[in-house]
């Protein structure tokens, strides 16, 4: 799936878009790996998302945090920033490894900064800041995804 946006509720939208077909139940372990540049849109896109999700705690990048954690009902979303990570062993101190299981959905903005200790992900969102506009594309990484990704087409 792709999205050219031009404001920041058209971002949210096309997150929100994602969240309302997301799988649903306490049985449902997924992660979304958000790639792009500072400014891109990842964290107006993670705000589209869980709102979507009927969230209405102030979103906000956990850059600082590293982690926020939101309650969803059946599901826990985990809402994770690595960008301060220095080294990917840094990640352990979060205690991460007890969200990796059913009934959790991770949101993870700059994956790429945990090595190789993250799960891997379902689905993986690009985003991309171009004179004008936000490109965002969206791909499927395993048959949880291409099921999520079939439902948001329909």
């Amino acid at each position: 799936m792709q999205w050219s946006t031009r404001t920041a509720g058209e971002t949210e939208e096309a997150g929100a878009r994602l969240a309302r077909s997301r799988p649903v139940g306490a049985d449902v372990f997924a992660v979304i790996y958000l790639n792009g540049d500072l400014g891109a849109g990842k964290t107006t896109w993670v705000r589209g998302f869980l709102v979507a999700c009927g969230v209405t705690a102030v979103v906000r990048s956990p850059t600082y945090t590293l982690v926020e954690l939101y309650d969803l009902g059946a599901l826990t979303a985990v809402h994770l920033d690595l960008y301060r990570l220095l080294n990917e062993s840094e990640l352990e101190p979060l205690g991460v490894r007890d969200w990796a299981q059913p009934g959790y959905l991770w949101l993870i903005e700059w994956p790429e900064r945990a090595g190789g200790r993250l799960p891997a992900p379902d689905l993986c969102v690009a985003l991309t800041a171009e004179a004008g506009a936000h490109e965002i594309a969206v791909s499927a990484q395993s048959a949880l995804g291409e099921s999520w990704l079939l439902r948001a087409r329909a």
